[in-house]
């Protein structure tokens, strides 16, 4: 007896005071469907920030960074290999007081690129489109949960929809950071255009912060794949289909 006293004053206010059994009922749907949707909660908060994380990794030039040995127009030894562009700091059009940060656009024609460059380029914008979409999904679904606007299998396919979006996101980043991470352990040459200034193969090379920002995105956008696809509606007496 004791515990079915807790238990009633444990419930929210508006739900102990509805004055009829269908108003109890939708504020008790209303609380359960509450109570199940933080997973979800933390699902829009895990993809947002891997879908900024996804955009920044996209945006940053650190994704291989050569050591080179020849000084001469590389004065500072050191290039950064992008998925864009390449850039290096250079003395040699300015006073050896002053630097010039010198970058080479990276263009579809030019053969001697490697895929894993271009194929990170054509992920990661997909990623950004669908890891989009995913977050609006699930902006729509936890709308129809707090304000009560739509039927179960409403709600249930706008998460299975932003699980799978998530789940897509998550691996057009995974698979070009991966293959690049790939490409820098083993310390892989490029052909650059002899336009570029740049050796074909350095002496030694490192994982860039772009990589390591893409992977954090890849890691948080499959968790929220994974907590979208967790939501369950909760069963009650008059849960709508």
């Amino acid at each position: 007896m004791q515990h079915t006293v807790n238990l009633w004053n444990s419930l929210p206010e508006d739900l102990v005071k509805a004055r009829t059994v269908t108003g109890f009922k939708k504020e008790l749907d209303k609380c359960m469907e509450d109570s199940t949707s933080h997973l979800q909660l933390a699902a829009f908060a895990f993809g947002t920030t891997g879908w900024i994380l996804c955009t920044i990794s996209m945006g940053l030039v650190e994704w291989r960074v050569w050591h080179v040995d020849n000084t001469t127009i590389i004065s500072s030894g050191i290039a950064w290999v992008g998925i864009w562009k390449v850039c290096f700091i250079s003395y040699l059009h300015v006073s050896s007081d002053l630097k010039e940060q010198i970058c080479h656009k990276m263009n579809d024609y030019e053969t001697s690129i490697p895929n894993a460059i271009f194929v990170a380029q054509g992920l990661l914008l997909i990623a950004m489109v669908v890891g989009a979409l995913g977050m609006a999904s699930t902006i729509f679904a936890l709308r129809s949960i707090y304000m009560g606007i739509l039927y179960k299998t409403q709600i249930i396919r706008f998460f299975l929809v932003a699980g799978f979006l998530y789940l897509a996101a998550g691996l057009c980043v995974l698979i070009p950071v991966s293959w690049n991470f790939y490409s820098v352990v083993h310390n892989q040459t490029i052909s650059f255009p002899p336009s570029f200034y740049m050796p074909s193969s350095p002496v030694t090379q490192e994982v860039g912060a772009a990589i390591r920002v893409g992977i954090i995105s890849a890691i948080l956008l499959l968790m929220s794949a994974t907590f979208s696809f967790s939501y369950r509606f909760p069963v009650t007496p008059n849960a709508k289909v």
